[in-house]
């Protein structure tokens, strides 16, 4: 019986270069990089950083336009507890939540798991909340051109939590709106519509 193999694919001189500047900040801050534990951590560590910032190499709006169909649907489809997690841009450490998404078709929808895919193709950025519910929202508006479409992203940032104000229980929500959405009566659909539990 062959033993348990896992492979990812990482581009070598990148890797290399990161396990460099890794080694070099675990032995600026005063760890022994040949102790067992922090032996291999250099190239853990480069490979995490390359597959949490891949991001940077993908397309959004080529994955939507994958998938996208025509279809004579009017009424509002909704994607919502979509779990995300992100690098902070000003620390690199992590925020993570969820993304409640909307949009209200004009001839077109899309795979329901591309929207998803969108939201960690920006994620998998140095971001910040701001920024991240604003792409993902003008990537959808830009692409699938729809008659509206509403982003909210509810997220905890361990630059809060674990240094700074030290501030466990805060949660940051952002919110974007285009088109139909920024009624106030479809808004209010769409909030009310996350808030509760259908099932």
């Amino acid at each position: 019986m062959s033993s348990y193999r896992y492979f990812e694919e990482y581009d070598q001189p990148v890797t290399d270069s990161l396990i460099d500047n890794y080694s070099n900040i675990l032995s600026t801050i005063g760890e022994d990089v040949s102790r067992e534990g922090i032996l291999k951590t250099p190239e853990r560590a480069a490979k995490a950083m390359q597959f949490l910032t891949s991001g940077n190499c993908q397309d959004p709006a080529e994955i939507l336009k994958s998938a996208m169909f025509a279809e004579a649907y009017h009424d509002m489809v909704i994607i919502k507890d979509i779990e995300l997690y992100s690098l902070c841009e000003h620390h690199i450490l992590p925020f993570f939540g969820k993304a409640h998404i909307a949009y209200i078709p004009d001839g077109y929808i899309v795979g329901l798991s591309k929207i998803p895919r969108i939201v960690d193709v920006f994620a998998r950025r140095l971001q910040v909340q701001e920024r991240l519910t604003h792409d993902i929202l003008e990537c959808i508006n830009d692409t699938l051109k729809p008659k509206g479409v509403a982003v909210v992203i509810e997220a905890s940032h361990m630059c809060m939590m674990m240094r700074g104000v030290q501030k466990q229980n805060s949660v940051t929500t952002t919110s974007g709106f285009r088109g139909q959405f920024e009624a106030i009566e479809t808004r209010s659909e769409f909030l009310k519509l996350i808030s509760n539990d259908l099932s």
